[in-house]
């Protein structure tokens, strides 16, 4: 890898956030037009598989490529050449090893899964199917790792990018010439192409990793590492801040898989359905989660980038560019966060009768969009914990928010007078709950906290948004409902960031750092 592809911190995190948005948007097409093919029980069914799957590939992968990149921007920050392919090349056996582990586990099981354990036995098909993206999304996973180590963004964005359209064309594809044979292979071809874009994507990366080896072949002059000492750690590094970071994205993983099943079953008990729970299960998991997380385009670029950066300067005693990088990270996500939380609350239902068809759902939306400034705070102190070597309390703090919602779900949703609505506030609770028990950690470690004065800022600013946003939707000045909802979203973000300007939150160096219309502010 030559320097010249190394980036900087926010380079780094702005080419991630153009991937991001990139694949935010073009993630909307499936599923905007997936429930109007299979509807919102197909979705339903789709989603069911996901929750388990995730478990699987969080044993498979959990914190390798976290620990690879953390370990490789240190090995690679001391010109440490030889250390860095042992790192890479320790990670990827112990990877494969467990894809192949947990692949013949979701095989042999699949069956026994899908009717005892899974809330709808219909998610057979869809379960099989899914089983290749074990070991594609792992080994994917450690070349990911590997890239974000050299602090190079770019070959995870493009493998983002081709994943995410190669999926949109096979899922709507597959889903529609499955769908005469019934709902669930609807579902499954669903997951089909969802197959097919993570083979795109792990195709794209493994041509830029031997792209890349093979144009520094020639000027390498590295030998290997003759002191084995530094070598024979690896492993146990790698596992070191692994095992917890896993132990940590497990109890995320294990929460989730629970809320699938204890939501539907609690549902039941409600006096709900099988088919009707499904479908609103899928509504919640397919449709209102997917706009609430549309701005973490940012917040996941935000932390992977802070990883190795943060490592980086950690591993040289540099607190202050650790409170910079933070710094710089919290109020990136609070400022491009908020415009989102007006606009999800204020118009929640336009949103959801326009995308969906499904006006139904909009207080499901009003319901959990004021806490979206809690998800998108949480990354970058999630990733800050991970960085500065306490993923163990990272694990905690998520051990303590996944079991009150655990028992919030079969407190609330099992009551009739919530049903789906007490899933909802178990969540909300959840999410504010993990993000400031997360900041309360930040602060006792490293001292760090943002200022109070840019929470107020914003606030009014959110304030004033709203205000805008309202009174120019309510002129409806133009015939079509969607572009009316387009005209004022645009032009109350308008007014949100010259608010922002005017407040000193937001000035011309931060603006130079846009992808694409950087070049206008210098």
């Amino acid at each position: 890898m030559t320097k010249e592809t190394k980036q900087t911190f926010i380079k780094g995190a702005m080419i991630l956030l153009a991937a991001g948005i990139i694949n935010r948007l073009l993630g909307f097409v499936p599923r905007i037009a997936l429930p109007r093919i299979i509807g919102a029980e197909g979705v339903g069914i789709y989603q069911l598989s996901y929750p388990f799957l995730t478990v699987m590939l969080t044993i498979i992968t959990g914190g390798i490529p976290l620990a690879v990149a953390k370990w490789i921007a240190e090995a690679d920050s001391e010109g440490d050449s030889a250390r860095v392919k042992y790192i890479f090349r320790t990670a990827m056996g112990l990877v494969a090893v467990l894809g192949v582990l947990m692949t013949a586990v979701m095989l042999l099981g699949a069956k026994w899964i899908t009717s005892h354990i899974l809330p709808d036995a219909r998610v057979y098909q869809t379960f099989l199917v899914m089983t290749p993206m074990l070991m594609i999304i792992g080994i994917s996973s450690v070349y990911r790792g590997y890239f974000q180590g050299k602090q190079n963004m770019i070959p995870t964005a493009v493998s983002q990018i081709v994943e995410t359209v190669l999926r949109i064309i096979a899922s709507l594809s597959f889903a529609y010439l499955f769908l005469p044979y019934g709902l669930e292979w609807a579902a499954a071809g669903a997951m089909l192409g969802a197959v097919v874009g993570e083979i795109g994507g792990f195709a794209v990366l493994i041509w830029k990793y031997y792209r890349d080896k093979y144009l520094n072949k020639k000027d390498s002059s590295i030998t290997p590492d003759q002191d084995s000492s530094k070598n024979f750690p690896v492993l146990r590094k790698l596992l070191t801040l692994s095992i917890p970071v896993t132990g940590s994205r497990m109890i995320g993983s294990f929460s989730y898989l629970l809320e699938s099943i204890l939501t539907a079953r609690s549902l039941a008990a409600a006096g709900i359905a099988t088919g009707i729970a499904t479908a609103q299960y899928g509504a919640l998991q397919g449709m209102i989660v997917p706009l609430l997380l549309l701005p973490t385009a940012l917040t996941y670029s935000l932390a992977v980038s802070l990883v190795p950066s943060l490592s980086e300067a950690a591993a040289r005693g540099d607190h202050s560019l650790i409170h910079k990088r933070l710094h710089q990270s919290m109020r990136l996500a609070l400022v491009s966060g908020a415009p989102f939380v007006v606009v999800m609350s204020l118009f929640a239902e336009p949103i959801c009768r326009l995308l969906y068809a499904h006006a139904e759902i909009a207080p499901m939306l009003q319901l959990i969009a004021p806490v979206g400034i809690f998800i998108y705070l949480q990354a970058p102190l999630q990733a800050a914990l991970q960085a500065l070597n306490k993923p163990g309390t990272a694990l905690i703090n998520t051990l303590i928010g996944a079991i009150v919602k655990l028992f919030l779900i079969v407190k609330l949703a099992s009551d009739p007078d919530f049903g789906i609505y007490g899933a909802l506030i178990a969540i909300n609770v959840n999410i504010v709950l993990v993000t400031v028990l997360h900041g309360i950690s930040v602060l006792r470690f490293i001292g760090f906290h943002m200022k109070f004065a840019d929470f107020i800022k914003v606030g009014t600013a959110m304030v004033i948004m709203g205000a805008a946003a309202q009174f120019t939707m309510n002129q409806n000045p133009l015939p079509a409902e969607w572009i009316n909802l387009i005209v004022a979203s645009a032009a109350s973000t308008l007014v949100y960031l010259m608010l922002m300007v005017v407040m000193k939150i937001i000035d011309r160096h931060d603006l130079e750092r846009i992808p694409l219309f950087g070049g206008w502010f210098k």
